[in-house]
């Protein structure tokens, strides 16, 4: 099973010395998430930095609100980090639970799932040989393409659409929704299998460090009330919590495992390492 790390938000600055650092480690992929109202990098133009900055490791969209943007545009931003990354571009889409995301790019917050159905068929038209919208994806159909949520219909769309999902959830419903995921591929008749990755959150170190990650966990998902009070107890504090959670995410047959950490200290990066890797 492979570790990919989650790089920090709230920093531009220290994105490219955390990516050089994991591109050097055990980690498989770095991700950054997405929101629009929030202090936070945009995704796409950071990982384009950030695949520049490195060789080996994927970057990966933990998860894009692709609903919140304009489809063309969207389908020459991926394709163009798809190849500038050599193919290295994971693009993980969601739809995202706060409003205000919404509001601000005059996008109906109440038709985002049927919006990124829409973006879907759309998306896949303009990756497509021939089109006249390029640059053309390294790989026929577009990047790799997985999904985060929780309802069955964004179960639905890995198979109908992508290559894999992404969970957020603690292990008891990230169990059922995996297993749900490679129903709905088994059905479908896809070949192969889904690829399944979990996402913990994660702060290692001195009780400092530790107080400030967790007030910026507190302060990234304040909006979604007793939500967050759940995501503040699952965040994993130790070393020996980290491994726990991996293990038990790996018998969970997951194929990667996405540690986010939540300050700028690029020594996570080891810590993490140590721990998970």
């Amino acid at each position: 099973m492979k570790i990919g790390l989650g790089l920090p938000l709230q920093d531009p600055g220290v994105l490219l010395d955390w990516a050089r650092r994991a591109d050097t480690g055990p980690f498989a992929s770095v991700g950054l998430g997405d929101r629009v109202v929030y202090d936070n990098p945009e995704p796409l133009v950071a990982l384009a930095a950030v695949a520049a900055a490195t060789t080996r490791i994927r970057v990966q969209t933990n998860v894009l609100l692709a609903p919140a943007r304009e489809t063309v545009l969207l389908a020459k931003q991926a394709a163009t980090l798809d190849r500038i990354s050599g193919g290295r571009f994971t693009l993980g889409l969601g739809i995202g639970p706060r409003p205000d995301d919404f509001t601000a790019t005059g996008q109906d917050y109440h038709r985002r799932g049927r919006r990124l159905d829409d973006q879907l068929a759309r998306l896949r038209e303009l990756w497509a040989a021939g089109s006249a919208i390029g640059p053309a994806p390294t790989r026929a159909g577009g990047p790799e393409l997985l999904f985060g949520g929780f309802s069955p219909q964004a179960i639905g769309r890995v198979a109908r659409w992508g290559d894999g999902f992404i969970s957020v959830s603690p292990a008891d419903l990230t169990d059922q929704l995996f297993r749900a995921v490679e129903k709905t591929w088994q059905a479908a008749e896809r070949p192969g299998t889904p690829r399944l990755v979990a996402q913990v959150n994660a702060v290692l170190g001195p009780p400092e460090r530790v107080d400030r990650g967790l007030a910026a966990i507190a302060a990234y998902y304040r909006s979604l009330g007793p939500y967050a009070e759940k995501v503040l107890e699952d965040v994993l504090t130790t070393p020996d919590r980290l491994r726990e959670a991996v293990a038990t995410y790996e018998r969970l047959g997951a194929d990667e495992v996405v540690v986010y950490c939540w300050t700028t200290d690029v020594d996570q990066v080891d810590r993490i390492a140590d721990a998970a890797g």
